[in-house]
């Protein structure tokens, strides 16, 4: 993600990332975790930040770079590597009855444990990603009078 120019495609692989942390917490016993993690992050803050990026309207030749990856060629090297993130997915639900050794983490205890000690912490996530959004929506404002 971070080594993307293109912010859709670094938005896209940051999605990617959160949905295999997702499969992390569920293969180690946390499906609740899971379940939080694929509908907060990887479903409404992404949909926040695409908001803002078609806020921002970054275009810069987008037309001309999607029109290059239309070659075949162009799909073998992601294909081939989302063949084995697939079979990989596969091998670790099919084992996990069998290595799952720990317990199930239940809702009363992730709320307990996210608004307990780290209280602090949930709330200064949430102001940065409102100072985000703001300064966004300056950088946009700013852009659009100039033109």
């Amino acid at each position: 993600m971070v080594t993307r120019s293109n912010a859709v495609h670094a938005l896209l692989y940051l999605i990617v990332s959160l949905l295999g942390a997702a499969v992390v917490f569920s293969t180690l016993g946390a499906p609740f975790a899971a379940a939080l993690e694929i509908i907060l992050y990887a479903g409404a803050i992404m949909v926040l930040f695409v908001f803002v990026l078609m806020m921002l309207d970054l275009r810069g030749g987008a037309i001309e770079r999607e029109r290059s990856w239309l070659q075949a060629g162009s799909w073998l090297g992601p294909a081939v590597l989302a063949a084995v993130l697939l079979g990989e997915l596969l091998w670790t639900f099919q084992a996990a009855p069998a290595t799952a050794g720990g317990r199930v983490v239940g809702a009363i205890e992730v709320g307990t444990t996210l608004y307990g000690p780290y209280v602090v912490g949930v709330e200064l996530a949430g102001f940065l990603l409102l100072g985000a959004l703001v300064g966004a929506f300056h950088i946009g404002r700013r852009e659009r009078r100039a033109r």
